[in-house]
């Protein structure tokens, strides 16, 4: 297998076992992937001017757009990217210096600003804007453009969250597998 692991600024991708990255992604720098995570055609993980986290049995979906926000004198911190475990991010979203809790699923080309916090067991719908320092609340499927909470998950979405993970973590052991 081969892909692009790219080395910036004496920082290098660090991987956990049984993650795969699909041959025409490229990861940079600061970027840590946890345990049978996946990152599939096209997506771009930049952690140049601050860290990337990617949590365990996470999917980042074709053509997704991984960055973050350098540290600067009004924001000391900058904005990292963190995505905890479970999270299924659709193709090609766009995530850039926010915080993705547990069990979140990220609809189809999504774009989520700096400083946004999604909690954990969140859907966010296809084609939704979150603004930045916008904290989108547990339990809750929000939708549009800027996003709106639409109303509380069920408890087959809720079951859902954690099944779409699972079901990534066997197609990526597919492809590991040959």
């Amino acid at each position: 297998m081969s892909f692009s692991l790219r080395y910036y600024q004496n920082h290098t991708p660090q991987l956990a076992d049984n993650v795969y990255i699909d041959t025409t992604a490229v990861v940079i720098g600061k970027v840590n992937i946890g345990t049978d995570s996946s990152l599939w055609p096209l997506v771009v993980a930049r952690g140049d001017v601050n860290h990337i986290h990617i949590g365990q049995r996470s999917n980042i979906q074709d053509g997704s757009i991984l960055h973050v926000s350098r540290v600067s004198t009004t924001n000391p911190n900058g904005y990292p990217l963190i995505i905890g475990n479970d999270v299924t991010v659709g193709h090609k979203a766009m995530l850039h210096g926010c915080k993705i809790e547990d069990r979140v699923l990220i609809g189809m080309g999504t774009i989520i600003l700096d400083g946004a916090i999604i909690e954990h067991d969140v859907i966010i719908g296809a084609g939704s804007l979150v603004p930045p320092k916008k904290q989108l609340c547990s339990g809750f499927l929000y939708i549009g453009s800027p996003v709106k909470q639409i109303r509380p998950l069920t408890a087959v979405e809720l079951m859902s969250l954690t099944q779409s993970a699972i079901n990534y973590v066997h197609l990526k052991d597919e492809y590991l597998n040959g």
